[in-house]
């Protein structure tokens, strides 16, 4: 009998009922499928009743619904304490495994980070969602229980990074709620590494989910929020980025004068060169072509037809292996021509987005191609 389970469930308050639509709400947020509700009412029965084992693939959901480890949900009787156990042993156990993080296995977080970086660019985060709550886990394990700085700062600073790439999945995956405590997560992780830069980052990026939620003006207030929170002690690298994305907020938010302020910002200050990944913050691509890229998406969303020809130059020389990103351009070109009344250009490039969109499974990429697509 599976004691944990009912446990778990009755200590929040949840009938068996309200279980069964908590595993089909997350399996809609988090993209991925389950059984049927009437299957499901039989298994919930027979995992609590000890007649059927629970699944992997379903604990993971049950854990993360009803905030519990994986022995606690699968205990099958309550354990007697033994004579003065107290929790101390165990928790000096782990506070002594996490001050032995060494610089070889924070390396170790940050090549992962990088992988996972690797394989989203290229398939999308829809395949990632486990590879990536996993590798979360490990990071903030390390970190919950490392407690002089010298190790909690690089562990702090690994997991910034990470949280905020696992946001910007969430955001592709259609999984705002998600984004948004990633990107607090990477907030909190950020100051505790004292690392202003990817503070701005995260908060540059989670301005995305305001927006997206039809919130631009508070978007923008965010933005700079982030760029009074670097100020100019941040990369030049970083500095163009957030100057850009303020003025695609400002775009979105009716803001044209103070949206071409910003693109000027951004273009004065974005190193020349080829060169596009900063060496201070990982996860920032940006060169000159990308902000021309950039510069021609915003400038469409301004409805200027000038935006064609930036757009045309960044997608002759965009790195292949960027197939979201490249989804991207095709729909900004898109609605480049729908604002010249080019429509057969315009369905040539929904056609192409398309295409990409479902290659990387990105939901984000096809909404904007379906609202696209009805102003053919």
């Amino acid at each position: 009998m599976s004691t944990g389970l009912r446990n778990a469930r009755s200590a929040r308050g949840w009938s068996q009922e309200r279980l069964i639509r908590e595993i089909e709400q997350f399996a809609r947020r988090n993209l991925t499928d389950v059984a049927s509700t009437a299957s499901l009412r039989v298994y919930v029965s027979e995992w609590e009743n000890g007649k059927r084992t629970i699944s992997d693939r379903y604990a993971r959901v049950l854990r993360q619904l009803l905030g519990v480890t994986d022995g606690e949900l699968r205990e099958a009787a309550p354990v007697p304490a033994a004579p003065f156990a107290d929790g101390y042993d165990d928790l000096l156990s782990r506070i002594d495994s996490a001050s032995s993080v060494s610089e070889s296995m924070v390396k170790t977080f940050n090549d992962q980070t990088e992988l996972l970086r690797t394989m989203d660019r290229q398939r999308g985060a829809a395949a990632l969602v486990d590879q990536m709550s996993g590798h979360l886990a490990a990071l903030e394990d390390a970190l919950n229980f490392a407690v002089l700085p010298a190790t909690r700062r690089p562990v702090a600073l690994a997991l910034a990074g990470a949280s905020t790439l696992a946001a910007w999945q969430a955001i592709d995956s259609g999984a705002v709620e998600r984004a948004w405590r990633h990107y607090e997560l990477a907030k909190r992780a950020a100051r505790d590494a004292e690392e202003p830069m990817y503070l701005a980052h995260a908060m540059g990026e989670q301005a995305y989910v305001l927006c997206e939620a039809g919130r631009p003006a508070l978007a923008v207030d965010l933005v700079r929020d982030a760029q009074r929170t670097v100020g100019q002690s941040g990369s030049a690298r970083l500095r163009a980025w957030l100057y850009a994305a303020e003025a695609e907020m400002c775009a979105h938010a009716g803001m044209p004068d103070d949206c071409r302020r910003a693109l000027d910002a951004a273009m004065a200050v974005i190193p020349p060169g080829p060169e596009d990944r900063d060496p201070d913050m990982l996860s920032i691509f940006l060169n000159g072509a990308h902000l021309t890229r950039w510069q021609g998406n915003v400038l469409a969303l301004l409805g200027e037809e000038s935006a064609v020809t930036s757009l045309y130059s960044a997608l002759e020389v965009m790195d292949p292996t960027f197939v979201r990103a490249r989804s991207g351009l095709h729909a900004d070109l898109a609605q480049a021509h729908l604002t010249r009344a080019e429509y057969d250009d315009a369905g040539k490039h929904l056609r192409q987005a398309r295409l990409l969109a479902s290659r990387t499974g990105s939901v984000r990429q096809r909404r904007r191609v379906d609202m696209l697509t009805a102003r053919l």
